[in-house]
């Protein structure tokens, strides 16, 4: 356990410690030294602006974010489980997975404004896809045995929706969601530097503007930590719902070693 933690902060420990000392003799105006964007980053962040800009960004991704997953896992296993309905919509699916997110940003502030609800659409656009996709090809792979099984023995309906279709599927939604929330962040972001008036993006916008730099790259750290903080919050999640599957794994490990 030791070894593990130590590995996983090696290398950010190593990078931080590298920008400190490269950056500590900067005088360049637009990349000041690490340890001015420290001391402005609790002061910058810690006061009325997490109230007012951060807590704000993370109920949008959270909104956004949750949508993606109902619509997408949704979708995914009426699509996955029948073959018509997949052949007539996989054209369709390709096409609007290759549109980036960001270019619907003024289509979706004319049809939503330019409140809250266009932020989480944009979110909830780009989250959809990976989710989604994965969630189809998961119900696809379902194990040809199992699915006989289930016949003969006639479970059906609701019990073999939970049984087999979605923990059968279950590895592949998991990373499709993960791929999801990382998706979601960028887009967190990028729909709060169009016509917002708070949030993160558009506060670290705001300073790049007053030419606040310090304060401009404590937000791309903010970003960061918030990122790292997600992903671990994620491989809690992901290690519960998927304790089943990971330990199956690690016995067929633990017999191909003994092999």
């Amino acid at each position: 356990m030791i070894r593990r933690i130590a590995l996983a902060v090696a290398l950010p420990v190593v990078l931080v410690a590298a920008w400190w000392f490269a950056s500590a003799g900067s005088t360049d105006f637009y990349f000041p030294p690490l340890k001015r964007i420290l001391e402005v980053f609790p002061e910058t962040w810690f006061g009325p602006r997490m109230v007012d800009d951060v807590l704000p960004s993370l109920a949008r991704l959270g909104i956004g974010y949750a949508a993606a997953l109902v619509a997408g896992i949704g979708l995914g296993m009426l699509i996955g489980a029948n073959r018509t309905l997949r052949a007539v919509v996989e054209p369709l699916l390709e096409f609007l997975r290759a549109v980036p997110p960001p270019v619907l940003v003024p289509i979706l502030m004319l049809m939503a404004g330019i409140g809250d609800l266009m932020k989480v659409l944009v979110i909830l656009s780009g989250c959809l896809w990976p989710i989604l996709l994965n969630t189809v090809e998961g119900v696809r792979a379902v194990d040809e045995v199992l699915k006989d099984t289930c016949r003969s023995y006639k479970i059906r309906g609701r019990l073999r929706l939970l049984h087999l279709t979605v923990r059968s599927a279950s590895p592949q939604i998991v990373a499709g969601a993960r791929q999801a929330l990382s998706i979601g962040i960028i887009l967190m972001v990028i729909s709060e530097m169009f016509a917002a008036s708070s949030g993160i993006g558009f506060t670290v916008i705001q300073f790049k503007d007053g030419f606040r730099i310090p304060q401009m790259w404590s937000g791309v750290l903010l970003l960061g930590l918030l990122g790292v903080l997600l992903a671990w919050a994620f491989r809690l999640v992901e290690r519960r719902v998927l304790g089943w599957y990971l330990g199956m794994r690690a016995g067929i490990q633990g017999v191909r070693k003994e092999r």
